[in-house]
Formats: structure tokens, C-alpha cells, sequence
């Protein structure tokens, strides 16, 4: 998958969320997990394009950090979502699916860079 690719994807991830979160309940319970919600899908791909201007790998992997903790908080409010039946499990599921493979990529891209950092500092 390209940058550009990965910056579209998390757009649209963003997108969803936030169609998501407007048909969540105004219940107490139901804004105060949009509020969080909102915030953690949406800064997944603002973090993401903000990883890609980094000046450096240390940066880099510093702003892929922010960017793999959000997916995994967006992982656990829309776990949330679907455990106190704030809204039927069909439409979070696939929304839930893909804020774990965003989660898993981030983590693997950590991890590759991190492994090529140290090659580099090896040779």
C-alpha cells in the first residue's frame, strides 16, 4: 500500500466515523463516547499525514506512535459501542474491522522502521 493510499484510507476512516457518531444516541453515554470517538478516529489520518512530512525517522516513528495509540483507542470505543448496544453490532462491525487493520499496520510499520533503523546504525 502507497502513502498516498494509506492517507486516503485513513480519510475515509475519519468519514465513517463521523457518520457513525451522528447516529449514535444523545443519551449521556452515547455523546460522551462520540466525543471521544470523533476525536480518536478523525486524528488517525491527521497524524498520519503529519508522519509523512516528518523531518526525520526519529519524528517519524514518534508521530506513527500518536497515530497506532488512536487506532487502537477508536478500536475500544467502537468495542464500546458495540458491547453497550448503543447501536446494532452490523453497523460498527466493519468499521471495527478496519480500526484493528489500521492498528496492525501502523504497529508493523513501527516495527519495520524501527528494524531499519538499526540496520542502518549496524553497517
Amino acid at each position: 500500500m502507497t502513502k498516498e493510499e494509506l492517507k486516503l484510507r485513513t480519510k475515509q476512516f475519519g468519514l465513517r466515523v463521523m457518520k457513525l457518531v451522528d447516529a449514535l444516541p444523545k443519551s449521556a453515554s452515547g455523546r460522551a463516547i462520540a466525543n471521544q470517538l470523533i476525536r480518536s478516529g478523525t486524528a488517525i489520518g491527521a497524524n498520519y499525514r503529519a508522519a509523512c512530512r516528518a523531518r526525520s525517522r526519529r519524528e517519524f516513528l514518534s508521530r506513527l506512535g500518536v497515530v497506532e495509540e488512536e487506532a487502537d483507542e477508536s478500536t475500544y470505543w467502537l468495542e464500546h459501542i458495540v458491547d453497550s448496544g448503543l447501536v446494532k453490532p452490523r453497523r460498527v462491525g466493519a468499521l471495527l474491522q478496519e480500526a484493528n487493520e489500521l492498528t496492525r499496520i501502523f504497529a508493523a510499520a513501527i516495527k519495520t522502521t524501527r528494524n531499519g533503523s538499526k540496520k542502518a546504525s549496524e553497517t
